[in-house]
């Protein structure tokens, strides 16, 4: 069996710096209303930055082996918070969006559902607590979120 360990050394206040096995620091930081600085990720932000990576990581390796080619990847993920504390995600949706000429629907549901169902070890961890639903849609043409600002739904 693996072992996986992290480390979290407080900054300042509420800021902590976490480190795991791959030996690159994470920031976390609260926002000014609850003590923080508001200088860095929400460690539950960091929850949905977890799912997708590792969702996202299964689908464009799937996709890869199939030769599929894209121009462009995005995800977009919404959770949805309990209203009483612990104010945990009880529901998160996971947007795919691919970019490319000639994708095939049929490969994109394959490579999501593979993924969602055998490979992505953080949504098996999410699910006997959270209600995880997906979409997808396939693009032409890439139009990038990269200028957008992510606003976080606190």
């Amino acid at each position: 069996m693996a072992t996986k360990q992290a480390v979290l050394k407080q900054l300042d206040g509420i800021a902590f710096a976490a480190k795991g096995n791959s030996d690159h620091w994470v920031m976390m930081d609260g926002s000014e209303s609850f003590g923080g600085s508001n200088a860095a990720s929400r460690p539950k932000e960091l929850v949905l930055f977890a799912l997708g990576g590792c969702t996202a990581s299964d689908v464009v390796g799937i996709l890869k082996k199939k030769r599929v080619s894209l121009s462009g990847f995005e995800m977009r993920l919404t959770g949805h918070e309990a209203e009483e504390h612990p104010r945990v995600f009880t529901d998160i949706h996971v947007e795919y969006i691919f970019y490319g000429e000639n994708i095939n629907p049929k490969d994109v549901k394959r490579a999501i559902e593979l993924s969602t169902t055998k490979y992505c070890s953080v949504s098996a961890m999410l699910k006997p607590n959270v209600s995880i639903t997906h979409s997808y849609r396939i693009e032409a043409t890439a139009t990038s979120v990269a200028g957008e600002e992510l606003v976080s739904q606190n």
